[in-house]
């Protein structure tokens, strides 16, 4: 018999979710265990984690429930400050006169403040886009992003267009992708006398487990059997599979482009360091944060940070140039961060206040400024980009 672990003694010190909250989730969680059921006793985490945010209309992505800022479970840079997204907006401008025109193609664009925002200030020095292109899964999110628009700019609505899939004319101008990474699918692994075995998820007398397994294919053809045998014994990490077809079907699908991926992760050394033997499969509910995926299905994000040396090796076999890595902090200040906030100054002590602190939580170093990366690509273009002007650490890769 399936057994539904009780989410508000499986939540401790989280918020408990309402009745409703804990139907949608019971019921995701019973795909999943028929899926576990129908797999054979267990699916690889991947797999886990691709219905948990993603299944239809009960993936975390794509219910209905706030996710992004105060009133969701976490808040992205765009969320933050404007300033992030007008910075944004000068590196694609670069890119578009550049090209002499072009479009911009946004992946996953959230609450749609970030594609407001880069049209905004685009409009206001005179480059904006001829499209701007967003594909966004999410019919939930897809109808929020259409709302931020219509209610902030609509002028800027007949330049707008959703997409599934990657259009099949080749797109020229600007790829943007803040956050994506961290939210593809992962497979778990785990290191034991030094072989590396997959940690797969089971279903038990207590709901969901994890369990070992061999290690899969996708596993074995990433070269991680050569690091398992220089890491500790009950090491723990991830590995993330979908990067390289992701990349490489953007890479058919573009011209002439310039690509910035923004996430938290390192670079490989750091990525699988031996002292960070728990890896960093980490889940986000109410703002809070916490490190067990099995409970809250459907009702909380499950991410892992990004292998940036993986992104790098991927993008080359796929056809890019890697053209810049950095940290956010250098990126924004090398677009222009401080003059920006010189020309917005405000009277106002409280505005100047709040202004202060949503810079602070952008660039600090124990805030988003050094966790967060920023790397570019480019397909046939050999600029010399200015958000890697101050400090481009490619070096690190």
């Amino acid at each position: 018999m399936k057994s539904f672990r009780d989410v508000a003694a499986e939540c401790r010190q989280l918020p408990v979710p309402d009745t409703v909250a804990q139907a949608h989730s019971r019921t995701l969680f019973e795909l999943v265990a028929n899926e576990i059921e129908a797999e054979g006793g267990s699916i690889s985490f991947a797999q886990f984690m691709s219905r948990a945010l993603y299944s239809p209309g009960l993936g975390y992505y794509a219910a209905g429930a706030q996710k992004f800022g105060e009133a969701g479970d976490f808040v992205t840079a765009p969320e933050i400050s404007p300033l992030f997204s007008h910075c944004l907006a000068h590196q694609a401008a670069q890119v578009l006169r550049e090209l002499d025109g072009g479009d911009i193609l946004e992946y996953g664009a959230g609450s749609g403040v970030m594609a407001l925002e880069i049209l905004r200030e685009l409009a206001r020095i005179d480059s904006l886009p001829n499209h701007y292109y967003i594909i966004e899964l999410s019919a939930d999110l897809r109808e929020r992003q259409q709302q931020c628009l219509r209610n902030n700019a609509p002028q800027f609505l007949e330049r707008v267009v959703w997409l599934d899939t990657l259009p099949d004319t080749p797109i020229n101008g600007v790829v943007l992708a803040n956050e994506v990474l961290d939210a593809m699918p992962v497979n778990l692994f785990q290191v034991q006398e030094g072989r590396l075995q997959e940690v797969n998820v089971a279903l038990g007398e207590q709901g969901l487990s994890f369990v070992s397994a061999e290690a899969s294919d996708a596993l074995m053809s990433a070269g991680l059997s050569e690091l398992a045998a220089q890491l500790p014994d009950g090491y723990r990490s991830e590995y993330n599979a979908s990067v390289g077809p992701w990349l490489q079907s953007m890479a058919e699908s573009l011209g002439q482009a310039a690509v910035f991926l923004i996430d938290y992760g390192y670079p490989r050394h750091e990525f699988y360091h031996p002292q960070r033997s728990g890896g960093s499969l980490m889940c986000h509910y109410r703002h809070r944060s916490h490190s067990d995926p099995l409970i809250l299905l459907g009702l909380q994000d499950i991410t892992a940070h990004v292998d940036f040396t993986q992104v790098a090796e991927e993008a080359l076999n796929a056809g890019f140039e890697v053209s810049g890595f950095t940290t956010q902090t250098y990126f924004l200040l090398s677009l222009g961060l401080t003059e920006q906030l010189a020309e917005n100054h405000s009277d106002d002590i409280k505005q100047q206040m709040l202004v202060a602190q949503q810079v602070k939580k952008l660039t600090l170093p124990n805030e988003m400024g050094e966790l967060f990366k920023v790397i570019a690509l480019q397909k046939d273009l050999s600029l010399s980009l200015q958000g890697f002007a101050m400090n481009d650490q490619r070096g690190r890769l």
